[in-house]
């Protein structure tokens, strides 16, 4: 392709994802497509000659978006929410068309020092300790998934355990309402023994649970190793007391790891903030901005407050990627701060988003996402036909329907076949519930009204 035609189809594919963005409100959220229905509208083999590339644009309408999730509609609650933004767009387009491999600072200067801008920049707007900045003992890098940033955590953990005894003799604590990832990242680290601290009636980790387990598992000859808590947990949003599990952790000579995936981006609002009490007291964090910061998947961000034991567990330098810069010590090279030496020019759609909407426009779109959830949760409460799971937490309501699991499964199973609006049934304590996740950038009040429509209409009586 050359130029000229790339300016052509390149203005076409604009026009495109414009047309896309304004009309994603009139689709389908969940395709009507059986397994392998796409893969039947598609050529066997490769094509052996160059095809139009009108025909490629084409094929968007005709095989992509009828196969797609609507995970940008502003009917999307379920799950959390996996928002981006047309700055987010552009910047993707500017990383592909830059083609840079960041995993060293001599391999892209400006993808590491833009990188360590904006992680440092993230520091200030969260409220997270000075000290993890990149320029001081610990710091940042984006890394494509909070699974991902938690599987490196749990890593040095172990390493840093090793003089203590086998991992197969470690212990990794973690909630009962934990992300899946951290069981996941445990395992594939080797850890002998994973345990799950019971929660209180707000699904929160119980430390004097943990500190029981704990001496239990000395006293069977066992090494914990590290401590994994959650702010905002996947199904009820729920907060882990970090301040005391960091004291734990501290007192057995743990890694104490903080998932922030979700919730970490609420922190951009200070009335948040309080939620991370404690944070002087941990060893790495995680929050990812692809949910609810308008970046677009993929964009993890991992904090240490040291990076020492990072470079440690993952550094390995063969000769061919000696450099001067690297052994100068005044540059980093992120190719030591996670498992992958490739890595993309992520940093670039970050820096565009945060200077197209600026903090102030981010946390007013929190802050609206917050005020409509706040509201749903006012309209159940007032409706005795609905019960509240939970309190709301951040943007996420979780709620059930006061007759039991039939009419709650029966109710979410309208709302998801409605078309227009979609989002997650799920169990907590083996009985069902609905949960409402408020965040995509486009949803407004009239979306979350037409949900609330919907409910009203469908939901069955009291009794």
């Amino acid at each position: 392709m050359e130029p000229e035609d790339f300016r052509k189809y390149g203005h076409e594919l604009i026009d495109w994802i414009a047309d896309y963005w304004e009309h994603i409100d009139d689709l389908p959220i969940v395709p009507d497509v059986a397994p392998g229905d796409i893969r039947a509208a598609l050529p066997e083999r490769a094509p052996e000659e160059p095809e139009p590339f009108s025909e490629i644009i084409s094929d968007l309408d005709e095989i992509v978006v009828p196969g797609l999730t609507q995970w940008q509609s502003p009917g999307w609650f379920a799950f959390f929410p996996g928002n981006t933004s047309l700055p987010a767009v552009l910047g993707e387009a500017v990383t592909a068309a830059l083609g840079q491999q960041g995993m060293m600072w001599s391999t892209s200067p400006v993808a590491t020092e833009l990188e360590n801008v904006v992680v440092d920049w993230f520091v200030d707007l969260l409220g997270l300790p000075d000290g993890w900045k990149t320029t001081g003992r610990g710091g940042g890098v984006i890394q494509p998934s909070a699974s991902d940033s938690t599987h490196t955590a749990l890593v040095v953990a172990r390493e840093r355990a090793a003089r203590r005894g086998p991992a197969i003799r470690m212990v990794a604590y973690t909630s009962e309402q934990a992300h899946s990832s951290v069981e996941k990242g445990a395992n594939l680290a080797g850890f002998g023994r994973i345990a799950l601290v019971p929660v209180d009636g707000s699904h929160a980790m119980r430390p004097e649970a943990l500190r029981r387990m704990i001496v239990e598992d000395i006293e069977a000859g066992l090494i914990p190793a590290v401590v994994t808590s959650a702010v905002g947990t996947t199904g009820t949003a729920a907060v882990d007391p970090v301040r005391l599990i960091g004291e734990l952790a501290r007192e057995y000579e743990m890694w104490h790891h903080v998932d922030a995936a979700y919730a970490g981006s609420a922190m951009i609002c200070p009335e948040f903030q309080k939620d991370q009490d404690g944070l002087e007291l941990v060893d790495s964090y995680t929050f990812n901005p692809h949910k609810w910061l308008l970046v677009g998947v993929d964009c993890s961000m991992f904090y240490v407050a040291d990076r020492a034991p990072l470079i440690d567990a993952m550094s390995i330098v063969p000769p061919y990627l000696r450099n001067e810069a690297s052994e100068s010590g005044e540059v980093i090279d992120y190719r030591d701060w996670h498992v992958a030496l490739g890595r993309r020019f992520r940093a670039l759609k970050v820096w565009f988003v945060l200077r197209s909407y600026g903090a102030e426009g981010i946390r007013a779109m929190i802050r609206e996402h917050v005020r409509l959830a706040n509201e749903l949760a006012q309209r159940l409460e007032a409706d005795d036909r609905f019960e509240l799971v939970t309190p709301v937490s951040y943007a996420l309501v979780c709620f059930r329907h006061v007759t039991g699991d039939e009419a709650t499964d029966a109710l979410a199973a309208v709302i998801n076949q409605s078309g227009h609006s979609h989002l997650t049934a799920s169990k907590l304590d083996d009985r069902s519930f609905i949960r409402v996740s408020i965040g995509q950038t486009q949803t407004e009040q009239r979306h979350v009204d037409r949900l609330w429509d919907l409910i009203d209409r469908a939901a069955a009586p009291a009794r």
